[in-house]
């Protein structure tokens, strides 16, 4: 059997496709293993799952950094320590420098809730309803410089009720996000793995 492709995932928050990732890892034939969770909030609720889970956390606090580039610059280093080959973003709520995701060609991946081109950056729930789509949902796309830019990987759709709110239908793109982030990270390892 091929080796696994070493991933590392980046959370600041409870880390619910975190979770996702980490259970579909688990099947035997699944072509990444989750080798490191990072993240720059000590307080954020997945580093304690992770850490369940066996496995290795690092808790870089922007806040003790003069500069984004400092950051990023220790976070390159983690993932060379853990021999890091695939990155996953996964509710990473900081911007990465240029520097630091053009070392990652083609193996840094992000879910974006919303179905881009449409609805970059945040509050994307409330700005399709605010448009009246019909349709909605999330994406798993390769991180670049530019924000929500990269390549779609793959994309998941939900119908948009007249009776939602953004936390409604923000409920129903989670469900489909956290089948589609495993089922990308899957494509990209295998990849990876040629």
């Amino acid at each position: 059997m091929m080796a696994k492709v070493r991933t590392a995932i980046f959370i600041s928050g409870g880390g619910s496709n975190m979770r996702s990732l980490v259970e579909a890892s688990q099947a035997a034939n699944f072509p990444a293993q989750i080798i490191l969770v990072l993240s720059n909030r000590p307080d954020a609720g997945g580093l304690a799952y992770a850490a369940e889970q066996g496995i290795a956390t690092v808790c870089l606090d922007h806040k003790t950094f003069k500069t984004r580039a400092d950051f990023d610059s220790e976070a390159q280093a983690v993932l060379e320590r853990f021999d890091i080959e695939l990155v996953c973003l996964a509710g990473f709520m900081r911007l990465l420098t240029p520097d630091f995701v053009n070392a990652w060609p083609g193996r840094m991946i992000n879910i974006h809730p919303a179905l881009l081109p449409a609805y970059k950056g945040l509050h994307t729930h409330e700005r399709a309803l605010a448009d009246k789509v019909k349709e909605h949902g999330c994406t798993v796309h390769f991180v670049t410089p530019e924000m929500d830019e990269g390549e779609i990987i793959l994309q998941r759709t939900v119908v948009v009720l007249e009776t939602d709110t953004p936390a409604t239908l923000a409920a129903r793109v989670l469900q489909q996000e956290h089948l589609a982030y495993p089922e990308a990270l899957r494509l990209v390892s295998q990849r990876l793995q040629v």
